[in-house]
């Protein structure tokens, strides 16, 4: 697939990661999935190109990166580069023991070095580890991370090796991706969520999550009653 979409500009910011499309932002309220006691993915896998960040790895990115900020990187022709704004807090989320979602990532980029040097030197907001923010890279690799999946490769082989290696069901997995023709992870048993512009923001993780139940076959629970599902009732 010819790669034609534009790199879009992330302003310099100490407050989070931005790009034309806004600020980085947390939920004014609780997400209602978070709270209505029905069952969550055990494990959320993302793309990382227009999914996780507003550019294509192998193309807008010259080598070396630096940071501008603990959200923010620059190439050596002073580009910026960060995370879609919605998606530093919604990693956060996710990978807390609040949501006990484990989290990885599939992605066919052909720079996996560079992508991994980007997620390593991204942090998040209002995480720390010794004091400093949690690098992005930790809530994929570290506390039951799914792992990284970086390579030219299908879809399918990704989530092979990631179903090896973490041993959740592709039925209980949930990815994010922007490119249709990715929908083959299906034929195995994987709900896939297609991101817009916004890339990973909060109303396509709603969806993605909604879109998952409904392929599980769970039922919100009736007043006073209890939840179900196609294998029975938890």
């Amino acid at each position: 697939m010819a790669k034609t979409k534009k790199l879009s500009k992330a302003p310099t910011s100490d407050t989070g990661s931005t790009n034309s499309a806004g600020s980085s932002s947390a939920p004014t309220t609780t997400p209602s999935w978070l709270t209505d006691s029905l069952p969550l993915p055990a494990l959320i896998v993302l793309d990382l190109d227009y999914t996780l960040w507003p550019f294509y790895s192998d193309i807008h990115i010259s080598p070396p990166i630096r940071s501008l900020s603990p959200f923010v990187l620059s190439d050596r022709n002073g580009e910026h580069f960060s995370l879609f704004p919605d998606a530093p807090a919604i990693l956060r989320l996710l990978s807390s023991p609040q949501c006990n979602i484990r989290l990885a990532v599939a992605s066919k980029s052909p720079v996996g070095d560079l992508c991994r040097e980007v997620l390593k030197s991204l942090r998040l907001p209002e995480t720390e580890i010794r004091g400093q923010p949690k690098k992005v890279i930790d809530v994929f690799t570290t506390g039951g991370g799914g792992g990284l999946e970086i390579y030219e490769s299908s879809k399918l082989r990704h989530f092979e090796v990631i179903a090896k290696r973490t041993g959740v069901r592709y039925e209980d997995m949930l990815f994010f991706d922007d490119e249709r023709p990715n929908f083959e992870v299906e034929s195995v048993g994987v709900t896939m969520k297609l991101v817009g512009r916004q890339g990973l923001c909060w109303e396509e993780l709603e969806k993605g999550i909604q879109l998952w139940r409904e392929r599980k076959g769970i039922v919100p629970a009736t007043a006073g009653g209890s939840g179900s599902y196609a294998g029975g009732r938890w």
